[in-house]
């Protein structure tokens, strides 16, 4: 004989299942390997992201600039061709051909300077690539560990449920055997269902963290990690890195500062260098004469429009260093604070996890007593509840925890491990 199970849990659990596995199973079909763990889901979640996909486009862009700041040439020659004749007016038989090429020079300085700036904005787009996955991290950490809170919860309540229903069947045992009254089978029969709607609702929670954390990794199938989370799983290294937003911030003032320099440098156009060879004749029946003009063009120096440009990359660098300054007291003080939450959650856990102890005790003490008639019901459920609102209790102050202890490493600038 197979266990009777209530119809509305075969038909809430059908539901459950419908909306984890999604709108097509052929979509999961993809991924056959199914993240378990918080890094699992950030790898799969940056590669969803807009910064991941361009990332290859902006290296090369900045190779490329590389590449250009070491030409021997600020600009790629420049062909010019002219022809001179008379045909159209006193058809002497006057003619001219010019052929020549224009080299633009660099300026004194600017092929270094130019050479810097590349290297900064190769940097800087490394350092903004490294701060993005730091922002897309505290996002996926917020959802995972939202998921973790709801799966306890949701532990929890079938825990209570399960309960609840050993309770309900042994007091409807005593009620036909005339040892308990119908009250107390009613009193009972309410227990399970209250049970019941808090398992509606845990599951449902469940399901909404799920759905958003599914979101975060482009829809793939997410397989719950086995055993409860644990905080040493993300350990706080002795000398933590340099933080990735600070990366960024300096990175830019980098290049702020560095295209003032190449500003300042510019305080004209590039001048250029022709080389030409002309091939001439006055008249029907004379030979071409040929010549070579070699000439330099030196525009003039560009005013208030190179003050204007010089100014605004100025500001750009010191807002730039304003801003490193301000970030570096947030992220510091950020760290402190991420650092006494961890101390607080540590306390609590230690405090909630002796109170299930006790409360784990009491109940055993309070069954025996109930099965023996010394105890009524009323005290029998209170302290049941009493029992499990003390696991659920040290149940989430573990994931507290751990999340307490993966918001420290993101105050610090590291990733999921």
């Amino acid at each position: 004989m197979f266990p009777k199970t209530p119809l509305s849990t075969v038909l809430r659990q059908a539901v459950l299942a419908a909306v984890v596995a999604g709108p097509s199973a052929g979509t999961f079909a993809q991924a056959p390997v199914s993240p378990t763990s918080l890094k699992d889901v950030f790898d799969l979640a940056w590669g969803q992201q807009p910064e991941s996909r361009a990332l290859p486009e902006r290296r090369d862009a900045a190779q490329a600039q590389q590449r250009a700041a070491a030409a021997w040439t600020p600009e790629p020659p420049a062909l010019e061709i002219i022809h001179k004749t008379d045909r159209f007016a006193r058809n002497n038989g006057a003619r001219e051909l010019d052929v020549g090429v224009a080299i633009p020079l660099w300026l004194p300085g600017e092929r270094r300077r130019s050479s810097s700036l590349a290297d900064a904005e190769a940097a800087a787009a490394e350092s903004r690539a490294a701060a993005a996955r730091l922002r897309l991290a505290a996002t996926v950490r917020e959802a995972w560990w939202n998921w973790e809170r709801a799966r306890i919860d949701a532990d929890i309540a079938r825990g209570q449920l399960g309960s609840a229903r050993r309770i309900a069947t042994d007091v409807g045992r005593r009620a036909r055997a005339g040892d308990l009254a119908k009250a107390d089978q009613y009193q009972a029969d309410g227990a399970v269902a209250a049970a019941e709607a808090a398992v509606a609702q845990a599951e449902a929670g469940v399901t909404g963290a799920l759905q958003q954390l599914k979101a975060l990794a482009g829809g793939a199938g997410i397989a719950a990690p086995a055993g409860a989370p644990s905080a040493e799983a993300e350990p706080i290294p002795a000398d933590a890195p340099q933080h990735p937003a600070l990366e960024e911030v300096k990175d830019r003032a980098a290049v702020a500062e560095h295209a003032a320099d190449l500003a300042a440098t510019r305080s004209r156009a590039n001048p250029e260098l022709t080389l030409s060879t002309t091939r001439e004749r006055g008249a029907f029946g004379e030979r071409y004469d040929p010549s070579i003009t070699v000439g330099i063009r030196i525009p003039f120096g560009g005013g208030s429009r190179h003050d204007s440009r010089v100014a605004a990359a100025r500001a750009d660098a010191t807002e730039a260093q304003a801003q490193l300054a301000l970030d570096r007291i947030r992220l510091q003080s950020e760290g402190e604070a991420a650092a006494v939450r961890v101390q607080a959650a540590r306390a609590q856990l230690a405090a909630t996890e002796r109170r299930a102890t006790l409360a784990g005790e009491t109940r055993g003490f309070f069954d025996k007593s109930f099965r023996l008639g010394e105890t009524d019901l009323p005290t029998r459920l209170r302290i049941e509840s009493e029992a499990f609102d003390a696991e659920r209790q040290a149940a989430r102050s573990r994931i507290e925890l751990a999340a307490a202890i993966s918001a420290w490493r993101q105050a610090l600038g590291l990733l999921p491990q």
